[in-house]
C-alpha cells in the first residue's frame, strides 16, 4: 500500500502533520474489486483495475488505476483512475470520466495494434 499527500507547496517551510481518523470500512482488494466490477459492466470488458493507492485529503479515498489490456499483448498501459471512498464505498465515477476512459482506452488499443508498432 502507497500513500501520497496532496497540495504541498513547492518551495518555503514545510511542515507535516498528519492525523487522520477514518472508519476504514473498505480495504485496497474491496476498492479494486469493486473498480473492477464497475469498469467490466459500465465501459469495457478489456480493462481492470490496478493497485489502489491511499489518497489523503479531506476524505481518504483509494485511487485505482484502471488498465488497458489486449488479449494478444496484456496490459498495455493506464488509460484513467476511478476513487473510491474508504468510509462509504462510493464511486466517484461521472459521465465525462467514463467518456475520458473510453477515448483514452481506444487511443492506446488503436496504438498498441497499429503496424508500426508491431
Amino acid at each position: 500500500m502507497q500513500a501520497s499527500v496532496e497540495g504541498i507547496p513547492q518551495s518555503g517551510q514545510v511542515r507535516i502533520d498528519i492525523s487522520v481518523t477514518a472508519q476504514m470500512n473498505y480495504t485496497s482488494y474491496a476498492a479494486r474489486h469493486k473498480v473492477n466490477g464497475f469498469v467490466l459492466s459500465e465501459i469495457s470488458y478489456m480493462l481492470h483495475a490496478g493497485e489502489p493507492v491511499l489518497q489523503v485529503g479531506n476524505r481518504l479515498r483509494w485511487r485505482v488505476p484502471v488498465i488497458l489490456s489486449l488479449r494478444s499483448k496484456g496490459d498495455i498501459g493506464e488509460v484513467g483512475h476511478i476513487e473510491v471512498d474508504v468510509e462509504t464505498g462510493q464511486l466517484n465515477v461521472t459521465p465525462a470520466l467514463i467518456q475520458e476512459i473510453d477515448v483514452r482506452s481506444e487511443a492506446l488499443a488503436q496504438r498498441a495494434t497499429s503496424p508500426t508498432t508491431e
